[in-house]
């Protein structure tokens, strides 16, 4: 059962079950002010990381099984916040970045930081298909809200904002 009012993020909260670790992006979704960014530069340094030691098959893999994993993660801190899309869940700009830089490495530290703008654009501003997935999991005049519809609707908005990234950036190359 979800608290009467909505939970404040904190260390405590944090550390107090394994989904709220994950979800929080390990803590990068702790900040109060822009934690969406903080997070995606999360992701950007622990994407740079993997690389060191991993193959792009590999990487791969880890971005698969961070699906559902995310799904349940996000769905759980959702729920123990009683908040259907908290800021301080940044699971979802991780698995979305992932992608975008798994899908255009090898690019250099300019065309990165370029996907980087692109996707913190379509993420903070929902342009067009990315309101409309925000918008189709949302439980404003629900009941009871359905939490693992929630923690879906979390994780999709920011990979519809990885696919406008990442037809920005093939559109550019094809011109």
């Amino acid at each position: 059962m979800p608290p009467a009012t909505p939970r404040r993020p904190s260390i405590a909260f944090l550390l107090s079950h394994p989904a709220h670790f994950i979800a929080m992006g390990f803590g990068s979704g702790l900040p109060r002010v822009a934690p969406g960014t903080v997070g995606t530069l999360w992701a950007w340094a622990a994407f740079a990381v993997m690389q060191l030691w991993l193959t792009p098959a590999a990487i791969g893999w880890i971005i698969l099984a961070s699906l559902p994993i995310g799904w349940w993660a996000c769905s759980i801190t959702a729920r123990d916040m009683g908040v259907a899309d908290p800021g301080s869940i940044v699971w979802d700009e991780v698995i979305a970045f992932w992608i975008v830089l798994w899908l255009v490495t090898p690019a250099g530290l300019l065309a990165q930081a370029i996907a980087f703008g692109l996707f913190r654009f379509f993420d903070a501003a929902k342009p067009g298909p990315v309101a409309w997935a925000d918008a189709l999991f949302k439980q404003r005049d629900a009941v009871q809200v359905r939490w693992w519809r929630a923690g879906f609707g979390i994780i999709l908005d920011d990979l519809v904002a990885a696919f406008c990234t990442l037809l920005v950036i093939a559109l550019w190359r094809a011109w």
